[in-house]
């Protein structure tokens, strides 16, 4: 393109050198090189009308031409040639897009930046009752008016998904995932997990159930064994010692069942908050003194609280997880060890974290300890008359209370187990 540029530059200074010569004839050179160059701008008019006149057709062929002008119009029929295919292939992609959206199972909404309704597949169709003539452009919070999902969807945390029974369907759950992307758009998946919530509902149910059945038969052991301890002096050394494990496994049988109950309970109940604040001094106080008792006075325990920080909450509830923190602390460190209990507030929330300077876990254990009979050492469990389910009941204690448990721990120089609350669930200076 260049070259001919410079090609129709040396044509125009050409033509005007002869329209100069042509014109000094008759003594009017400036004359002469004015028509030619009044002839070459009525060319490029012509030229340019004709161009003008073809980009209101694009779909025809371009004009025919010379030189520069012949350039000019071969370049832009090449370029939207090009644009064309690539339209084509974008059509067909989007159409592809389009397709395997619909044909998936799970329902796909999109929603743009004022909240409204864009564009959804099929199963979004099937599972949340759009129609395509009412709904299209509508906001997302007008369909779904449950005030779970009004939350979660203006809070743009979108981390973990979120589980409500369907509006159309009472007996059917749905799970909702966002996804932030573009400016303030977002793409809501929608799952059919009825099911899931089904097996996990028998699941809760079935131990619950067998937790309770157990109940009786190991009463009357209990009964039993504990009226032979009385006479157990009389028995030979060998039934001595059978009675004293048969005691001591009973015993851990009992933990287990109250454990499975208490988790099962947490699970299936609905959570309502204790309109009384909780003095957490108070309750951290009572628990020290049964840490104490527990150790037999051979661990240091201190406790470092905002005695003036109340938590709004079930105090049962508390009591059980911040006692489960605090004696799973006696239990797996050793004797002599330090444990410090403290309570305490900033701009984020509020803290119980319980800390020790025992032996520590190991990195890989940290992200499972929470999981429902999780052991790091099976015989190391066996001897403390663990359950593995204290630590689950803290985290559905926590979770009901909208908190969290962090765990950090250095091997060899201790752990810390910390309860995260937000503000919205604490009290400063009550008096109770």
């Amino acid at each position: 393109m260049k070259r001919l540029l410079h090609k129709e530059l040396l044509r125009l200074l050409v033509y005007v050198l002869l329209g100069s010569a042509f014109g000094s004839y008759w003594e009017q050179a400036a004359l002469g090189a004015a028509l030619i160059l009044g002839l070459l701008l009525a060319q490029h008019i012509w030229q340019l009308q004709r161009l003008a006149q073809w980009l209101l057709q694009p779909e025809t062929e371009p004009p025919q031409a010379h030189r520069l002008w012949g350039e000019v119009f071969d370049g832009i029929y090449r370029y939207q040639r090009r644009q064309t295919a690539d339209q084509q292939q974008l059509a067909r992609l989007l159409e592809r897009i389009q397709n395997s959206s619909q044909a998936l199972r799970d329902g796909v909404v999109m929603i743009d930046q004022q909240g409204d309704l864009e564009w959804w597949n099929r199963a979004a169709e099937q599972l949340l009752g759009l129609s395509e003539s009412s709904d299209r452009g509508q906001p997302i919070t007008y369909l779904l008016r449950h005030p779970q999902f009004v939350d979660y969807y203006e809070s743009q945390n979108y981390l973990e998904p979120l589980v409500l029974p369907s509006h159309l369907d009472e007996t059917r759950f749905l799970e909702y995932q966002l996804t932030l992307f573009g400016e303030n758009d977002r793409l809501l998946l929608v799952r059919d997990c009825s099911k899931i919530k089904r097996l996990e509902r028998m699941r809760q149910d079935f131990i619950a159930n067998v937790s309770h059945e157990l109940r009786t038969p190991l009463t009357v052991l209990s009964g039993y064994l504990e009226t032979l301890s009385d006479y157990a002096h009389d028995l030979p050394a060998q039934w001595q010692r059978a009675l004293v494990l048969m005691t001591q496994q009973t015993a851990r049988m009992e933990h287990l069942v109250a454990d499975l109950l208490t988790l099962s309970r947490l699970e299936t109940s609905d959570f309502k908050a204790e309109v009384e604040p909780i003095h957490v001094a108070a309750v951290l106080e009572a628990i020290r003194v049964d840490a104490i008792a527990l150790s037999e006075h051979q661990h240091d325990i201190i406790l470092d609280v905002d005695a003036h920080l109340y938590l709004r909450g079930a105090a049962q509830e508390l009591r059980s997880a911040f006692s489960n923190l605090v004696f799973n602390a006696v239990k797996y460190t050793p004797q002599g060890s330090c444990i410090r209990v403290q309570w305490y507030h900033d701009q984020d929330g509020a803290y119980l974290a319980v800390s020790d300077n025992g032996p520590g876990i190991d990195n890989q254990h940290l992200g499972a300890l929470t999981q429902r009979f999780y052991r790091m050492d099976s015989s190391r469990s066996s001897q403390t008359g663990g359950t593995g389910l204290g630590l689950a009941i803290v985290k559905h204690v926590l979770l009901r209370h909208q908190g969290h448990l962090h765990i950090s721990s250095v091997v060899g120089q201790g752990s810390c187990f910390t309860c995260h609350f937000p503000l919205s669930q604490t009290l400063l200076g009550h008096r109770a």
